[in-house]
């Protein structure tokens, strides 16, 4: 028997998004729902329990990051923002609020579905977590606290160890810069970027060749990429 297609639900007023993405989204392989206000995308995601939602922010009856709330309030789904405003602060502030990845409109249709593979495959691996994660020729050992590139352990102090796990076990998905201080250095230190600035700088010395997988997205926070080996 043929697995049902993993359903998406495009959560957006624009009906021209709606076109180009429902088409995009089942040549993808993709089940496309459509909601084109907060409304009545919630009563589906309730309903219909999506694999993930692409929610627009500027929505005909209530704030997208309003949504986003109400959505977090029954739904763990993962959430990937598409919207005009590209202002770091609408970003920072939808990824808090517990959105899993951001992107500006208008968007490539590649970068998209690659965001969108990213957000299912961590859903599809949460029923079996494991506690070695890879990405390229990078291996992470969240058990035994061991990170190798190439087979080869890196040497890492305890607080470049904790930044490159926090951002490995959302891997692929951007990690505010609020979440890092607080979860690496506690909520004392929520302002301190520049902490961050030079643990990042001293992590991607360490990783060499793997250094580019270690993304930062400007004015919000860093990314651990995932790549297949």
């Amino acid at each position: 028997m043929t697995a049902a297609p993993l359903s998406v639900l495009v959560i957006d007023d624009e009906p021209q998004i709606h076109r180009f993405l429902g088409a995009a989204l089942e040549a993808a392989g993709y089940a496309a729902l459509r909601a084109e206000t907060a409304r009545e995308g919630l009563r589906l995601a309730a309903s219909r329990g999506p694999a993930c939602v692409l929610l627009d922010l500027g929505l005909p009856d209530m704030d997208g990051k309003e949504a986003l709330a109400r959505l977090r309030a029954f739904s763990s789904v993962p959430v990937i923002i598409i919207s005009a405003r590209d202002r770091e602060a609408e970003k920072v502030a939808a990824l808090d609020a517990g959105a899993d990845d951001y992107v500006e409109k208008p968007f490539g249709l590649a970068e998209l579905l690659a965001r969108l593979r990213a957000a299912t495959r961590r859903v599809l691996l949460a029923t079996a977590p494991s506690p070695i994660v890879t990405s390229g020729q990078l291996e992470i050992d969240l058990e035994r606290r061991v990170a190798r590139v190439t087979g080869v352990e890196l040497s890492l102090t305890p607080r470049e160890w904790d930044l490159l796990a926090a951002l490995a076990r959302d891997l692929g998905r951007v990690v505010t810069q609020r979440r890092l201080l607080t979860e690496v250095w506690g909520p004392a230190h929520v302002e301190d970027s520049q902490y961050l600035r030079v643990y990042v700088g001293q992590l991607r010395a360490k990783l060499g060749e793997a250094a580019r997988l270690l993304r930062t997205e400007p004015g919000v926070g860093y990314r651990l990429l995932e790549e297949e080996r």
